[in-house]
């Protein structure tokens, strides 16, 4: 090759994930991306992850944080809106993982091309007196879009949903899945990470510990009332007064609401969101690369409760979900905050359910 033509070959490469080529299935239903297309002179091998609503104010810091972690090699970011720019700020950063964005609908299947993990932040943020439910009609039919293209080019992606309601928009891609002959219930994780996070942090505060060193399991759902965390099961042990359990758990369940009145109008939780997501999918990857007991809490189809979807730990593998957790010994007050919880999340999935449906 001459030195001009291979200069020129090195230089589109590295420019390419500006303006992606369009991605095609090859024969074997895989990718067509190669190492040599996806990967930086010197790349680490990793895995395939695609975020959609890369643009949204939980977007960007999720894709930066993603592009920072070691497992992942092949990045593509999506949104209808700002995808280029974005893309563009964090392809700079001096990190192994090859950075691509895609822009509008017609590019939507290609950025779901081959992926590993796809994380969905996609959706319109909560705002000062909108409730979750506010928020369905709209991102029920973002969500219901984007599960369709998972449905026909990655069909056996690990799918995190963050998209709310968590509790209504996990059945709606799973009706989508089922419609599309590809559900598998192990590999569709409702994220209520940030539900995990807070009460890590909020319980760290009473007990003067860092959060770091604080487990909360929550259980339930990811709106309201359905967020229960079970403070008798924190570790370290830990015993709280009535007083205590009452302003804990009131405030793990209305965390969101207390940082939407906080910022005022000018959006919701999308850092500590972020954060959370990728968390939980930092967890996934290591699971998908074979890593043993990868214990999380998530929103998924259970078997837990008589209710079909259910947010408890549950042992993650490589193919999604291994294993769940039984509940354990319940306070008297967790068992009567669970029976409350079940009622409001027996509607939420029904109205996921319907919408699909109808």
């Amino acid at each position: 090759m001459e030195p001009n033509s291979y200069a020129n070959s090195r230089i589109t490469r590295i420019a390419s994930h500006l303006n992606p080529p369009n991605l095609k299935m090859n024969e074997h239903g895989g990718s067509s991306l190669t190492n040599v297309h996806c990967r930086a002179k010197g790349g680490t091998p990793g895995f395939k992850v695609a975020i959609l609503g890369a643009a949204g104010g939980i977007g960007q810091p999720l894709s930066m944080l993603m592009k920072m972690n070691l497992l992942v090699s092949v990045l593509h970011l999506y949104d209808v809106v700002n995808t280029p720019g974005v893309t563009s700020d964090i392809s700079h950063m001096d990190t192994s993982a090859v950075v691509r964005g895609f822009l509008g609908q017609n590019q939507l299947e290609d950025a779901l091309t081959g992926m590993d993990l796809v994380i969905i932040p996609a959706g319109v943020p909560r705002k000062p007196g909108m409730t979750r439910d506010d928020l369905f009609n709209i991102n029920a039919g973002i969500v219901k879009t984007l599960c369709e293209a998972i449905a026909k080019r990655c069909p056996k992606a690990i799918v995190n949903l963050i998209s709310n309601p968590v509790n209504s928009t996990v059945p709606i891609a799973a009706e989508v899945f089922k419609r599309a002959g590809t559900y598998d219930p192990k590999r569709l994780l409702g994220v209520t990470m940030l539900d995990v996070v807070r009460a890590n942090t909020f319980v760290a505060e009473v007990m003067g510990l860092d959060p770091r060193d604080v487990d909360v399991p929550v259980v339930g759902g990811h709106a309201g009332i359905t967020i229960l965390p079970l403070l008798s099961q924190v570790k370290p042990p830990s015993s709280f007064t009535p007083k205590e359990i009452e302003y804990l758990t009131d405030r793990i369940q209305n965390g969101g609401t207390e940082v939407v009145e906080a910022k005022a109008g000018a959006g919701s939780a999308t850092l500590s969101m972020a954060y959370a997501a990728v968390k939980f999918a930092d967890a996934c990857l290591r699971a998908l690369k074979g890593e043993a007991d990868i214990i999380q809490c998530a929103y998924v189809d259970s078997q837990v409760t008589e209710l079909p979807f259910f947010a408890s730990k549950v042992r993650l593998g490589r193919n999604g979900v291994e294993e769940f957790l039984p509940l354990g010994p319940l306070s008297d007050y967790e068992r009567a905050s669970l029976e409350k919880a079940k009622k409001e999340l027996a509607t939420s999935v029904e109205k996921g359910v319907s919408f699909i449906r109808k």
